[in-house]
């Protein structure tokens, strides 16, 4: 089962699996997904970085019929922004296969949610608070869902969502499968999985640790009076493409922040005193290279997967033992290398020494960079940071090269439905309904995925087209 190709997906997921990189499949992927396919409840207790999103994202765009027009898979997750990241996998996945996925979470517009919902939209990645909320006013039906994940169990746990999962469980139809995933398995979660969920099986994922083959972790003996100056220079001296620097106090986080745009280095901030709007554009900012270095709380450990992420550095032990394994995680992925510094204080010791029982295994000491070395990679460090600067405007990967949205200049004020577009648009003479995608309305637009490479094609021939007897202009979208 190292192979996608010996699991009987469909040709349109392996598609875009193949789009998306993905070669052999993780050693969570190889245990979970043909289970999955098989219809067991599991709990699977998995580190991060082990690939567990595609190992439930991807049996869930297999066994999910795109042409039902209902809620059929529900992943609840703690944070918005893996509410978000979890959407955008998924989405990806399942692109090809006409799979719509929507996100819902607290502090975004309720009446946008609610008219997303309104949509052909066939899994939601949602917070339980906001998830419940749905459900109780009418918005979300739970009545046609097949399929919950409850991902990073321990970390909802420690936020409190338990209870407001357990409500959840109790609102859907009980014929159905649940997966829950976590890195731990306390006494309480033991509980949940006991009362909602089918004769489990349990799975314990022996993977390679938050791909700790390609992360170095190093740690440092701090005072605090030097702390900044001491972090300053291992930034010079050590980081390489991007950094993400982890606080434990959204106070501590401002601070730094201030420091360091004093230091002229191009940076940004990341905590829950932000608006959602202001947290999403700096994180799309980050992910564009746009800037260097990140400073955040903990609600930056999980759900960030930038593959340019070089180096992390724990100004702050974390108090959560688990959450040193999520921060590091940010770094190593895609094809490359990561390095973990952590700054230890020494009231911060006993913590560190807890952390290090955690995982297993000592973490080597380093000492201060000499004067030579800081000056040197303080250098690069700005010769880096100005190239990232000047060609800041970087365009998004385009995975689904086959795949081309286009815009449409009608929506919902003019009646539009999704079978009104997918009947104008079957009857072109080059189009037929395996070439339409996923239909996406709104109150005065809309937008389409043409699929099998036939956008170009229709762009270059229709400039407009006939949608319920009136001229609707058509053209490429913009940063959709």
């Amino acid at each position: 089962m190292n192979k996608f190709e010996n699991m009987t997906l469909a040709p349109e997921i392996l598609k875009a699996l193949k789009n998306l990189g993905f070669e052999e499949a993780s050693e969570v992927q190889k245990e979970i997904i043909p289970k999955f396919l098989a219809g067991k409840d599991l709990v699977v207790k998995s580190q991060t970085g082990s690939g567990k999103t595609a190992s439930f994202g991807i049996p869930l765009c297999e066994l999910i019929d795109s042409n039902e027009n209902k809620v059929k898979g529900l992943v609840l997750v703690p944070t918005r922004e893996l509410a978000l990241q979890v959407k955008e996998d998924i989405s990806n996945i399942g692109r090809l296969k006409k799979i719509r996925v929507a996100a819902i979470f607290g502090k975004q517009s309720f009446k946008e949610q609610v008219l997303e919902l309104k949509q052909r939209v066939h899994i939601i990645s949602g917070t339980p608070g906001r998830v419940a909320d749905h459900i109780e006013r009418g918005n979300l039906n739970p009545d046609f869902i097949e399929y919950v994940v409850i991902d990073e169990a321990d970390k909802m746990l420690s936020m409190g969502f338990i209870d407001q999962i357990s409500e959840i469980l109790k609102m859907l139809p009980n014929i159905k499968n649940t997966y829950l995933f976590s890195a731990t398995i306390p006494e309480e979660i033991e509980k949940l999985y006991t009362n909602y969920m089918k004769t489990p099986e349990i799975i314990s994922v022996k993977s390679k640790v938050f791909n700790r083959d390609k992360i170095k972790e190093k740690y440092i003996n701090v005072d605090k009076d030097d702390k900044f100056k001491i972090l300053l220079k291992l930034l010079y001296r050590y980081t390489d493409e991007s950094a993400i620097i982890f606080c434990n106090t959204k106070e501590t986080v401002k601070n730094l922040f201030n420091n360091l745009k004093r230091e002229k280095i191009k940076v940004h901030e990341l905590h829950g005193d932000m608006d959602q709007k202001d947290r999403l554009k700096t994180m799309e900012s980050f992910k564009n290279r746009e800037f260097k270095v990140l400073v955040a709380t903990d609600i930056a450990a999980r759900g960030i997967h930038i593959n340019h992420i070089t180096n992390v550095y724990n100004y702050d032990i974390p108090m959560e033992k688990e959450s040193y394994v999520h921060r590091i995680g940010r770094s190593g992925r895609g094809e490359k290398e990561g390095l973990a510094i952590s700054l230890v204080g020494n009231r911060e010791k006993r913590f560190f020494e807890d952390i290090e029982e955690y995982i297993g295994y000592k973490i080597d000491k380093i000492s201060l960079p000499s004067y030579e070395e800081m000056i040197e990679g303080r250098k690069k460090f700005y010769e880096n940071q100005k190239s990232l600067y000047e060609n800041k405007i970087i365009s998004k990967k385009d995975v689904h090269k086959e795949v081309t949205k286009i815009y449409l200049s009608a929506g919902k004020k003019k009646k539009i439905r999704n079978i009104d577009i997918l009947g104008a648009l079957s009857n072109l003479d080059i189009l037929n309904g395996k070439d339409i995608g996923i239909i996406d309305i709104q109150d005065g637009h809309s937008y389409v995925d043409i699929l099998n490479g036939k956008g170009k094609i229709l762009l270059e021939k229709y400039k407009e087209i006939k949608l319920k007897g009136k001229t609707v202009k058509i053209s490429l979208a913009k940063n959709r």
